[in-house]
């Protein structure tokens, strides 16, 4: 299917449930339904008071924040554990433990640990997706080709070479998932984080929505932001992800 298809079908797909939004409004005839006529006129006065754009910027930081330091520490668990089947036998369960503990559980232990502070946020937010990245890595690295071991060897490239020229390559496909599910993780813990214990964020005033039953609001911001990740999930991820496989081609 062509690129242009596949965008009119998505775009088709996308107005289909637009319709279904606007039959389901005009029948429940409630402001808790509100139709999208209604989510736009939120969205565009929250956009015009300057809150959902500043909104969006600090919680993005803390989406990029929390990103980045589970990624770097997870994929780094993940290696290693994945390389070392010793030590995967003594830490993996470590992963699985922290895997199955409730988010909300670490969230309000980091804020008890470390009080109500953007450390204690970001923390809460990195450690809820390290083990997500940790196990991705880890499969990934177990999976390696034995056989471009050898050659690595053979051509005497060392630790760090091996690691950049053999290693990293044939991991690409497994940190393009844990970024894409990573990406779709943090930010809805991020939004958790905020309502519980921050000032600011899309998360507070979705909470301060929340208390007034503004629907409209609520809807305005979730969609503004779900159309801000996606963006970088299309503009960004999938570029570099692209770019990073050529080899494999």
């Amino acid at each position: 299917m062509s690129t242009l298809a596949r965008l009119l079908l998505t775009g088709l797909s996308l107005a289909a449930l637009l319709l279904v939004w606007q039959v389901a409004a005009w029948w429940a005839a409630s402001p808790l339904l509100p139709d999208p006529a209604a989510v736009v006129e939120a969205g565009m006065r929250a956009t015009q008071t300057g809150v959902l754009p500043s909104s969006i910027a600090i919680t993005l930081g803390r989406v990029a924040a929390s990103f980045l330091i589970a990624m770097v520490v997870g994929s780094a668990i993940g290696i290693v554990l994945g390389r070392s089947l010793a030590l995967n036998e003594v830490f993996g369960p470590w992963v699985i433990v922290l895997l199955n503990l409730p988010a909300l559980v670490v969230i309000i232990l980091c804020y008890v640990w470390f009080g109500l502070t953007e450390a204690a946020a970001i923390t809460a937010v990195s450690i809820n997706k390290i083990p997500n990245v940790a196990v991705t890595m880890r499969e990934g690295a177990a999976a390696l080709s034995r056989d471009l071991d050898e050659m690595a060897r053979v051509y005497r490239l060392g630790p760090l070479g091996t690691l950049r020229h053999v290693v990293l390559p044939q991991l690409v496909p497994f940190f393009a998932a844990s970024a894409r599910s990573g990406l779709a993780l943090t930010w809805k813990i991020v939004l958790v984080v905020e309502l519980l214990g921050r000032s600011n964020g899309v998360g507070f005033e979705l909470q301060t929505a929340f208390q007034l039953f503004d629907v409209a609001t609520i809807l305005a911001y979730a969609l503004a932001f779900t159309a801000v990740v996606q963006f970088i999930e299309v503009g960004l991820l999938q570029p570099w992800e692209r770019r990073a496989s050529r080899w494999r081609r």
